[in-house]
């Protein structure tokens, strides 16, 4: 089993090496900075540990691994734009519609949800697109609760926004490593608990949504708990979840 470093490395020189279509011509450079710019790959490297806990090679689940970050990337550069949250930089950088201008930032989004797609596509199998395309349907209806601030149920705002695209990192590797459905059941439940997690500590660390309904404290103490249900997950699962449990861990525990 491969360590979360050994598999984010895979998902960066995989990313690196990604033919863009020719046709963008220009726009390509805005593309790829738009998922060159680092961030910790957790969606990717969740699907490409899970692909390996059921069976799957990396090579097998890469595709999908790169198109849910394909689809991350397209969410920050449209929830950056000024009619969204009006930010100008992203991950100490300037944001793409800051660098490139507001027009080219929605086509780059665009683009990168296509080409997310043509990954998911890429499978003999309609499940890995199914998957993600429902999960992307989910968080663009998330977005759009939170912009309007129709955010008294935070739990259904989160797991719509947040959490969709977590379980789909589960679901989408499940989908290309061919595991029938009726064996899905225990990893959907931790892919759900996962998605939880990493949005309330978010939460915590940017003193928002969760703190703001149970202080820090209760906020942390709710992380913790997730984190236990998540590992309890993994517990009932027969397969080595080694380096899963030790991701929970790691998003438990994150301070960025």
């Amino acid at each position: 089993m491969r360590s979360p470093e050994e598999l984010r490395g895979l998902v960066e020189a995989y990313l690196a090496d990604l033919d863009l279509c020719p046709d963008l011509g220009d726009l390509a450079e805005g593309v790829r900075y738009a998922f060159a710019a680092g961030g910790k790959r957790v969606r990717p490297v969740l699907c490409l540990a899970t692909g390996e806990a059921v069976g799957a090679e990396p090579e097998r689940v890469i595709p999908a691994a790169a198109a849910l970050e394909l689809v991350h990337a397209f969410s920050l550069v449209h929830d950056d734009l000024p009619a969204l949250d009006n930010d100008d930089t992203r991950r100490g950088l300037p944001s793409v519609w800051a660098r490139f201008g507001e027009g080219d930032a929605v086509l780059v989004g665009d683009a990168l949800l296509a080409e997310a797609f043509r990954q998911a596509l890429s499978y003999p199998t309609p499940a890995v697109a199914r998957e993600l395309a429902e999960a992307t349907l989910g968080m663009i209806g998330g977005q759009h609760l939170d912009i309007h601030g129709q955010v008294e149920d935070l739990a259904a705002l989160h797991r719509l926004k947040t959490g969709r695209l977590f379980a789909a990192s589960v679901g989408c590797a499940l989908g290309a490593a061919g595991v029938a459905v009726e064996e899905q059941d225990a990893w959907r439940a931790f892919g759900e608990e996962v998605g939880l997690l990493f949005q309330i500590v978010d939460d915590v660390l940017d003193e928002d949504g969760y703190v703001f309904l149970h202080g820090p404290e209760g906020a942390r103490g709710l992380a913790a708990e997730s984190a236990a249900r998540a590992q309890a997950r993994l517990e009932e699962i027969s397969a080595d979840t080694s380096v899963l449990a030790q991701l929970v861990s790691d998003l438990a525990v994150r301070t960025e």
